[in-house]
């Protein structure tokens, strides 16, 4: 080939020759290219094919997508919903959530009882299972009670005996009081001897003196004188035995009343001790009640811990009652929370057992310490190196009573509590959160 003829090349090709279906004519004798039958294709004059190369404004009008607009739509959405979203949660921040003091360290509590035994004995029976429903005063366990049956029939045994007992002493009594009736008789009588006696005993004297008189004058006798004398004398010893049996009337009387006090005291006695036996019987009954362990509240029974056959002593934990009605929530706050928390408050509480489901309590109490001034062994941070950690205080929030009646609000539930530390804290308008506004709601000191 000579220098003068051309280097083959790629012509641009017309934008009508990609259109026409119809064969090209033969090319020249010279031609650096031919036209095949394909209309998108080029021959060279070595005999090869090659792709014909197109305009620019062509290519690039090739490469636009027909959909761009539409992308563009779904990106400018996209951003203003999120825009949209977030001036909605900073417009509830600054109008409502800046003023709820939050904590997910809290939880459920209730009053939880211990079930225990008071007496000693066999359990023969148990009433409830785990998880079961009670009514206060239904049976929830027995204890044998054939020992306590005995016991309860010695007492009233005794007591039978002791009534007895006094009966007895009563009849002791009433005779007592016919033998002084008989003393105080027998005083009377000696009495009635001795005013005889002395009368006898001041007619000898007189006759005594009259017969002396007589005799030294000689109108008497010395018989006469002698009988006087005679009858004086008896009357002075019959005046002295009619003392001595007053006297001694007298001191049978005193005896009589001295035993009558000594049978009264006795019955007294007697009656203390009869006191004492049916103390000692109701306690042998209150025992034989305690064979039946009865639910002391309505509540659930839970962490049963009794079977039949097992021997159990005072104080054996049998099981738990739990009271539904007493549910709590204890949120442990951080002391750098607690300066606008005071008792009256409401609370959103949040179970987590519950979803979405929000309930309203009220501020009840807040702790007089910190948790861990009641734990086993308190911090001493008086000695050693020491580094600050953040306190929490137990807040105490009671639960409506209408939220507890199902029983479905259980000790130990995980709880997120969020105090309302305005008052009447509701959506304020954006002027009024800012502090322009003219609403009536403040921060409580």
């Amino acid at each position: 080939m000579s220098q003068d003829t051309p280097d083959p090349v790629q012509t641009p090709l017309p934008p009508d020759a990609a259109a026409s279906t119809e064969t090209p004519a033969a090319a020249p004798h010279g031609s650096a290219v031919a036209t095949s039958a394909n209309a998108d294709e080029l021959i060279a004059p070595d005999g090869r094919r090659r792709k014909p190369v197109r305009p620019a404004e062509t290519i690039d009008a090739a490469k636009k997508p027909n959909g761009g607009w539409l992308k563009r739509a779904v990106l400018a959405a996209i951003v203003l919903g999120a825009a949209g979203y977030g001036a909605s949660l900073g417009y509830d921040y600054l109008t409502f959530g800046r003023f709820l003091i939050s904590t997910d360290d809290a939880y459920v509590g209730a009053d939880v009882t211990t079930i225990a035994a008071k007496i000693a004995g066999h359990i023969t029976n148990v009433a409830v299972t785990d998880n079961q429903t009670v009514k206060s005063g239904d049976l929830l366990a027995t204890i044998d009670d054939g020992d306590y049956k005995l016991a309860v029939a010695a007492a009233r045994d005794k007591i039978a005996t002791q009534d007895a007992t006094i009966a007895r002493i009563a009849r002791q009594v009433d005779a007592q009081a016919a033998v002084i009736d008989q003393a105080e008789a027998q005083v009377a009588s000696v009495k009635a001897q001795l005013s005889g006696a002395q009368a006898d005993e001041q007619r000898a004297a007189l006759e005594y003196d009259r017969s002396q008189k007589m005799l030294a004058t000689s109108f008497g006798s010395q018989q006469r004188f002698e009988q006087a004398t005679a009858d004086k004398a008896r009357t002075s010893a019959t005046l002295l035995s009619a003392n001595a049996l007053v006297a001694s009337s007298q001191a049978g009387l005193l005896g009589a009343r001295a035993n009558l006090q000594v049978l009264a005291a006795q019955k007294s006695e007697a009656e203390h001790v009869r006191n004492e036996l049916s103390t000692a019987l109701e306690k042998a009954e209150r025992d034989l009640s305690f064979t039946q362990v009865r639910a002391p509240f309505d509540g659930f029974v839970g962490n049963k811990a009794v079977e039949i056959g097992q021997y159990v002593q005072p104080g054996t934990r049998l099981m738990a009652l739990i009271a539904p009605t007493t549910a709590y929530v204890d949120a442990n706050f951080k002391e750098t929370q607690l300066g606008q928390i005071h008792p009256g408050q409401t609370v959103d509480v949040a179970i987590d057992a519950f979803g979405d489901h929000v309930l309203e309590g009220r501020v009840q109490s807040i702790a007089p310490a910190t948790g861990s001034q009641f734990s086993l062994l308190p911090p001493d941070n008086a000695t050693g190196n020491f580094t600050k950690v953040v306190q929490r205080v137990t807040v105490r929030v009671a639960l409506p009573a209408d939220a507890l009646k199902d029983g479905s609000v259980r000790p130990g539930l995980s709880v997120i509590a969020s105090v309302h530390s305005r008052d009447n804290l509701q959506h304020l308008s954006l002027l009024d959160a800012l502090g322009f506004g003219t609403a009536n709601a403040t921060v409580r000191p």
